[in-house]
């Protein structure tokens, strides 16, 4: 460890923000930019998985407010003390810090499956799809910590320390100036957990859904080893950190789902994006399921001057004619029908006290 008065210059250390993070509310920027990222990054990945990516960003408009008020009940409730008596109105002061990642981590994904479900998305391929993005939103988000100058660790003499002004400092620990910078180790584990994800997900070898389990299991067992290191007041149960709990118990989880549902591939498994095998094409809207044909009576019931001037001729690539009828018939153009012509899949496979 090492010691040194306050007046001492740290040469090789992380240089404290000072107060102009909180005075330009730094911390909600960070989390904002997590966001955008992630979202961007499960767009992405849910069009190569032949997904429509606006369906992300639906999503994302109920899963978003859910996850942070998720995120800060966790937090409220794992610390109430801190919001007792005349403290009570601290707890809607968000900005000031404290939101716990594991509330928002069940709040968000809760929301998420239910706004999935209701626009008919097989889930397991959609959690794959989210797990690294999460990873990437919370790697960007963790930054917010820094620049409210809190959630370091122990007192530490490595050149990455984080130089933390006399004011910040726990008590007992007023001679001492650098720490470890927790927020950077969660930040740097989370973005190798994004790559290893990926990677992951590109060989194809694991069940649908095992992508998202392995997030889970990896983002906590990270949050283990940062619990250990971290020295703000935190409650505890039987000597252990809420936090350490809560991550023995999601580390657990995952090995039993494991254990029980399996981990590899099998035949039959699928990663079609919907429940009724469409995928979204970005110039057709939508391919129909493989399979599926327009009957002959069908045909001679829906024709009109429009589809007796494409008779003779091949049919058109463009979707507007399939489009046009859809909407004469009173159809939803984007949603495959028994009537739909048969085309070929266009959708690729691949491509205060914080708590946080």
């Amino acid at each position: 460890m090492r010691v040194v008065t306050d007046l001492s210059v740290v040469w090789a250390s992380i240089p404290s923000p000072g107060e102009w993070g909180r005075q330009y509310r730094l911390y909600g920027i960070m989390i904002a930019l997590g966001v955008i990222a992630g979202l961007e990054l499960a767009r992405r990945r849910w069009a190569a998985r032949g997904g429509n990516p606006e369906d992300m960003s639906s999503i994302a408009l109920w899963a978003v407010p859910a996850g942070l008020i998720g995120a800060r009940l966790y937090h409220v409730i794992t610390d109430n003390e801190l919001y007792r008596g005349e403290h009570w109105v601290d707890a809607f002061k968000i900005w000031q810090g404290g939101l716990g990642i594991p509330g928002g981590i069940l709040a968000g994904v809760a929301v998420g499956v239910w706004a999935g479900r209701r626009k008919g998305i097989r889930l397991p391929p959609a959690l794959d799809t989210v797990a690294p993005a999460l990873a990437l939103a919370q790697a960007i988000g963790r930054w917010g910590n820094y620049f409210n100058v809190e959630l370091f660790g122990s007192p530490t003499s490595l050149p990455w320390g984080l130089d933390v002004p006399l004011a910040k400092r726990p008590l007992g620990y007023e001679q001492d100036v650098t720490f470890h910078p927790t927020f950077l180790y969660e930040s740097l584990w989370n973005v190798g957990l994004v790559l290893v994800l990926i990677w992951v997900d590109s060989k194809r070898v694991l069940r649908p859904g095992r992508i998202f389990a392995l997030y889970i299991g990896g983002y906590f067992t990270g949050r283990l080893w940062v619990e250990s290191l971290r020295i703000d007041e935190a409650n505890k149960i039987l000597g252990l950190r809420v936090n350490t709990w809560t991550s023995l118990l999601a580390i657990g989880g995952v090995l039993l789902f494991f254990a029980v549902a399996g981990l590899r591939r099998r035949p039959g498994d699928s990663d079609e994006p919907y429940v009724d095998g469409h995928r979204w094409d970005p110039e057709l809207a939508f391919v129909p399921a493989p399979g599926a044909t327009r009957s002959g009576d069908e045909a001679d019931d829906d024709a009109d001057p429009v589809d007796a001037a494409e008779a003779d001729g091949p049919a058109p690539v463009a979707s507007g004619g399939t489009r046009a009828r859809s909407a004469r018939q009173g159809r939803d153009p984007a949603t495959p029908t028994d009537d739909a012509p048969q085309r070929a899949s266009g959708g690729g496979d691949d491509a205060a006290r914080d708590d946080s």
